[in-house]
């Protein structure tokens, strides 16, 4: 009887590291990717603003476009590496979510697709992933929401910025884009994890919340 119950817990010990995918490897490459994705976009966004891209272009000895061409360059070349490398871990193990290596690093590909041209193909992957809560909601509602924008539809949650020329001043400004529901907007975003209002969100970001329609924006 002992050794029988000896047995049925090596099993169980067994099934159990069976059940847990976690690929301590695959975590590593992916926060390496991670990284990489970040790379060069703070600088980016330092050299759309006024007080710290002289010191950049001074110290580069360049214009602030040429600049901006050239990080924009070397991070686009970086953005299409990880772009392959994630796309072969989505046809390996479907998405690389929390079971498989852990919180954090579950939003690695999700980074590397938001930054890529392939948010159409992979999408319902990431949904997926979403739903069985290997990926955070809200990082998803925010992907669908840029995935509708780029396809000049409506958002459901708020989160996406655009410059537009608005038809009624033919200026171009920083808006929300386009929000499907604006009277149940907060609530959509609350369900879905965010912790902020649209309102809110967009004072953040310096932009000034006002509800706009497609048919108002020079496409």
């Amino acid at each position: 009887m002992k050794s029988l119950l000896i047995t049925l817990l090596c099993f169980t010990g067994l099934i159990a590291q069976a059940q847990n995918p976690f690929n301590s490897t695959l975590k590593k490459q992916l926060d390496s990717v991670m990284i990489l994705d970040q790379k060069y976009r703070d600088t980016l966004t330092w050299l759309m603003t006024p007080d710290k891209v002289t010191a950049i272009t001074k110290s580069l000895g360049i214009s602030s476009s040429q600049a901006i061409n050239y990080y924009s360059k070397l991070q686009k070349n970086i953005d299409s590496a990880n772009t392959v490398f994630v796309e072969a871990i989505f046809n390996r193990y479907g998405y690389p979510g929390k079971s498989l290596v852990g919180d954090s690093t579950s939003e690695a590909a999700w980074y590397v697709i938001q930054h890529s041209k392939k948010i159409d193909n992979y999408i319902p992957v990431i949904k997926k992933a979403a739903e069985a809560h290997e990926l955070t909601f809200r990082l998803y509602a925010m992907l669908l929401d840029r995935y509708l924008m780029n396809n000049n539809q409506e958002q459901v949650y708020g989160s996406q910025m655009s410059m537009r020329t608005l038809k009624a001043t033919q200026k171009n400004e920083w808006i929300v884009w386009p929000i499907k529901d604006p009277k149940r907007v907060n609530a959509l975003r609350k369900k879905a994890g965010f912790k902020d209002t649209v309102e809110d969100n967009a004072a953040n970001l310096d932009v000034k919340y006002k509800v706009i329609r497609l048919d108002e924006i020079v496409m």
